[in-house]
């Protein structure tokens, strides 16, 4: 099972490409105030979904519950909040993402499929969208997102892995987790019993040195695909 955003593809290459949309807004728009609302709301609904990981399970909607604080923070409605998020994260981002693929996924996932193991993704934001913008849906058996009914509850929290392990109809040991970030994916991996590899630049392998929880390091989805084989040949 995967992480998406910055798992799949690369973030770094795709934040430009969006920082050069957004820092042109004001052109586009001719004015600066209607451009400075925008960067303003997406600045807040990024704080507040990060502060959001650490409530816990909630009994009301996570869905909702992260537009209407980002709207009491940015001091707007909660309908503009999410026409802004609807766009400039979940829409205009797409038409990148093929460019920004990590490589080796195509050659891991038909390796997977070949050996008849299932491949599914768990994410914070939704999924379905960028599967497809990928090319990798097809490939693709489950599809969670964090602020599904089902889980409501941002990572590391231990629902949204436990979510997959109900479907799949498998304990948590049976299922690797790869996920990027190892402040977030590695605990919520972890705190079900879950193995969990970060994919990270060779020259990051220091990072998060002060962890209590245990993960792998791989610099590519090529080392991965590598290391799948060579189990399977001993």
């Amino acid at each position: 099972m995967l992480d998406v955003d910055g798992t799949l593809y690369h973030q770094d290459p795709l934040r430009f490409l969006m920082a050069l949309e957004l820092s042109a807004l004001p052109l586009v728009r001719r004015s600066y105030g209607s451009a400075s609302r925008v960067w303003r709301s997406l600045r807040c609904f990024r704080r507040v979904r990060e502060e959001l990981r650490f409530v816990g399970a909630l009994k009301s909607s996570l869905a909702d519950l992260q537009y209407v604080e980002t709207a009491k923070r940015a001091g707007v409605n909660s309908a503009e909040i999410e026409q802004v998020v609807a766009e400039w994260i979940y829409r205009r981002p797409l038409k990148y993402l093929r460019f920004c693929k990590r490589h080796g996924i195509e050659q891991l996932f038909a390796f997977l499929e070949r050996n008849k193991i299932q491949i599914g993704v768990f994410s914070d934001y939704p999924v379905a969208d960028k599967l497809r913008a990928l090319g990798l849906s097809r490939s693709i058996t489950l599809m969670l997102c964090a602020t599904d009914p089902d889980i409501n509850a941002f990572k590391p929290h231990p629902k949204g892995f436990l979510r997959a392990c109900a479907i799949w109809g498998l304990i948590p040991e049976e299922v690797l987790y790869i996920g990027d970030r190892p402040e977030v994916d590695a605990p919520g991996a972890a705190a079900v019993g879950m193995p969990c590899a970060i994919i990270a630049r060779k020259l990051g392998r220091q990072m998060y040195n002060n962890r209590s929880t245990d993960y792998s390091v791989i610099s590519s989805f090529g080392d991965l695909y590598h290391a799948f084989t060579t189990d399977v040949r001993c």
